[in-house]
């Protein structure tokens, strides 16, 4: 499997292209549509489906004008539904303007497990704790796994909004250093790293979720 990076919109979120010959599937398709699809049309790419490791505008505010132009499904945690319906006023308050949002036209529901998109194969992983329909998304075969605002390079997601849960968060913290060590993470922002590396720092995150 391929994977490209872009970081896209004014947070700079990571967007995943995973590709399998000619099919993709992106990860967290973040909130600039038109370079996407461009992308997608450039690189002759067949999108088989949209995956959000959560529900913040920053990560899925594409979604809605992507869906426009493809007839795909939005993947994401029912749990984080709310954030999904209230996009475009959290986009507001953060970026200081009233952006022009497309809601989805169709999602469906995460679960945890294994999951089967086209030739795509990997398990869902239940991540709450920044937001409380976190996922993460792991592929065994080719030893990554896409993490959203879980885990980072060398920190943490957020836990200050009402909705967040320290003890969720450190809770998918303890599953994600359960995968082995030399699993690439590929995270919501920044740059990549590794489950061997953040063990070293788990000490630190576990105590600062006390």
């Amino acid at each position: 499997m391929k994977t490209l990076k872009f970081r896209l919109g004014s947070l700079e979120a990571n967007c995943y292209f995973l590709i399998e010959g000619s099919d993709c599937i992106i990860v967290d398709p973040a909130d600039d549509a038109p370079f996407i699809l461009e992308e997608l049309s450039r690189r002759r790419l067949k999108l088989k489906a949209l995956l959000a490791t959560h529900g913040h505008f920053d990560h899925i505010m594409a979604v809605g004008e992507i869906q426009t132009s493809l007839e795909v499904p939005f993947y994401i945690n029912e749990e984080d539904q709310f954030l999904v319906d209230r996009v475009g006023e959290t986009a507001k308050h953060f970026l200081g303007y009233e952006p022009v949002v497309m809601k989805p036209s169709k999602t469906e529901y995460l679960k945890s497990g294994k999951m089967d998109i086209g030739d795509f194969t990997f398990d869902v992983i239940r991540s709450p704790g920044h937001s409380p329909g976190g996922a993460s998304f792991y592929f065994k075969t080719d030893s990554v796994v896409f993490t959203g605002d879980t885990l980072f390079k060398g920190a943490i997601g957020r836990f200050d909004f009402s909705y967040c849960n320290k003890g969720d968060l450190s809770k998918s913290l303890t599953k994600l250093f359960e995968l082995p060590d030399l699993t690439i993470v590929y995270p919501g922002h920044e740059e990549e790293t590794s489950i061997q590396e953040e063990k070293k720092n788990s000490g630190v995150f576990f105590d600062f979720l006390k």
